[in-house]
């Protein structure tokens, strides 16, 4: 069955995205390439097993599921299906940001479960912890609800299944999200993200993101 949704993934579904691969810059310099660098030149990645990689991925992504590097995106309590579409597509170069091919390469459907399972098992991200501008959370609110952000990610911005968790991310790596579906250079696995999107304004995203990473 599984092997059956990631052929679908490979076809179907993808060639209904607009071809664009995501990249993300603060992944590629700097500490976080310094750390996923590290983790893999004890030893060629394919000869690397589930464990060795995993410190470098917790580094970058946070031990506590809660990343502490910009536009890194938190994992914590992702749901499993969610994070296993991600690795496959990172790991089968259906979505190309070099430290994600690297990590996965090599690994099996089993691995890339695994990580999703253990993934979903970390505390989810604290919200900003600041007092927010009630107006303009009320703004971003009804425009999440305009656009049924709060009807595929749940009301709770919780996420399910294939639909990821919004609720406590970091609001750089949000805004970078929203920005990269609607100039096409963020591939999802269908293309309902730049559907949602292609209608909006920058200032739009930047309240959306604002409000998401403040919601509990």
């Amino acid at each position: 069955m599984f092997r059956e949704s990631v052929n679908l993934l490979s076809g179907q579904n993808v060639r209904r995205t607009r071809t664009a691969a995501v990249h993300y810059p603060s992944m590629r310099s700097g500490c976080a390439l310094a750390v996923v660098l590290a983790g893999l030149a004890a030893a060629p990645v394919c000869a690397q097993s589930l464990q060795e990689r995993l410190p470098a991925c917790l580094a970058c992504h946070g031990e506590n599921g809660e990343s502490q590097l910009p536009e890194v995106p938190s994992l914590g309590a992702q749901p499993v299906s969610y994070t296993l579409v991600e690795l496959v597509m990172f790991r089968d170069r259906l979505r190309v940001t070099e430290p994600m091919n690297e990590m996965t390469k090599g690994l099996s459907d089993d691995d890339l479960r695994n990580v999703a399972e253990m993934v979903s098992k970390l505390l989810p991200p604290a919200p900003v912890a600041d007092t927010a501008d009630t107006a303009r959370m009320d703004k971003a609110r009804a425009l999440a609800e305009q656009h049924r952000c709060n009807f595929c990610h749940q009301p709770n911005f919780q996420g399910v299944e294939n639909v990821p968790r919004l609720a406590g991310q970091r609001e750089d790596y949000l805004l970078k999200a929203l920005r990269g579906y609607k100039d096409n250079t963020r591939r999802g696995y269908d293309a309902q993200m730049s559907e949602v999107v292609y209608g909006m304004k920058d200032e739009e995203f930047v309240d959306l993101a604002y409000f998401l990473a403040r919601v509990k």
